[in-house]
C-alpha cells in the first residue's frame, strides 16, 4: 500500500499556519492597543500652558515644537486620562538649549508627578518629586548625555505601587511608590493633569500615545 504524503508546499503552508496561530494567540490578543494623543496636524485636545513668559508652540510636520521660554514652554492635555495602570509613549528631542527638553507631568492615583529628561544643566533624568525631593536629589536621579537633534523614544508606566520609565527601551526609572509621597514641583502645576514642558530649551515632540493596562 502506498501512503499519500503531503507535498512540501502544503506542509510548509501548514507550518506557517501553526506559527501564525501562536503569534495571534492569547498574549498578542491581550496586548492593549495604543491610542494617539496627537493627530500630527493640530493641537486639538491640547492647550498651550499659560506659564507666563512661555515661548511659541507650533505644529510642524507630524510634530509639536516648543520654543524657548522664560522659563517654561509647554502644552497641557484637555481630555480624560486614567490615573493608574497606563502607559504613555512619545519621541522627543532637544533642538537647542541646555536644560530639560521633556518634562512630562502625569497623574499618579490622586496626585501627580513629573518625569524630567535633561534637567539641571542638561543631563539629569528622574522623577519630581518623591517625599519632597526632586529629580536631582532622590533615588531616581541618574545622568545621561542627550545629543542635540537626536530623537529619543520615551515610555512611562504608572501602576498603583510603581512608576517605571524607559529611554530607547532601556530602563531608567523603576521606583516603588508604596507609602511614598508623590508630588510635583510648583513650577509645573499648570501642566496637570498631563502636560509636557521644556525649560529655556527648544524641543520637539512626536508620536504621543497612551494605552490602558489591566489591573494586576
Amino acid at each position: 500500500m502506498i501512503l499519500a504524503l503531503p507535498s512540501f508546499r502544503s506542509g510548509f503552508a501548514a507550518c506557517c499556519a501553526i506559527m501564525a496561530s501562536f503569534a495571534s494567540g492569547p498574549c498578542a490578543a491581550d496586548e492593549p492597543n495604543w491610542k494617539p494623543l496627537f493627530d500630527g496636524r493640530t493641537l486639538s485636545g491640547w492647550k498651550i500652558t499659560n506659564f507666563g513668559g512661555e515661548g511659541d508652540v507650533t505644529v510642524g510636520k507630524d510634530s509639536i515644537i516648543l520654543d524657548y521660554g522664560s522659563s517654561l514652554t509647554g502644552i497641557t492635555y484637555t481630555g480624560e486620562l486614567p490615573t493608574t495602570n497606563y502607559e504613555i509613549s512619545l519621541e522627543a528631542r532637544r533642538l537647542d538649549g541646555t536644560d530639560f527638553f521633556c518634562g512630562m507631568t502625569f497623574p499618579v492615583a490622586d496626585s501627580h508627578c513629573s518625569l524630567i529628561l535633561g534637567g539641571w544643566g542638561g543631563a539629569v533624568v528622574g522623577l519630581s518629586s518623591i517625599d519632597g525631593h526632586d529629580a536631582s536629589e532622590n533615588e531616581t536621579t541618574q545622568y545621561y548625555k542627550f545629543n542635540a537633534d537626536q530623537w529619543y523614544k520615551i515610555r512611562l508606566r504608572v501602576e498603583p505601587e510603581r512608576i517605571q520609565a524607559w529611554i530607547d527601551d532601556k530602563t531608567w526609572v523603576d521606583q516603588d511608590i508604596k507609602g511614598r509621597k508623590i508630588t510635583t514641583r510648583g513650577e509645573v502645576n499648570l501642566s496637570k493633569p498631563f502636560g509636557i514642558s521644556s525649560f529655556e530649551t527648544r524641543s520637539e515632540l512626536r508620536r504621543l500615545q497612551i494605552r490602558e493596562l489591566s489591573a494586576k
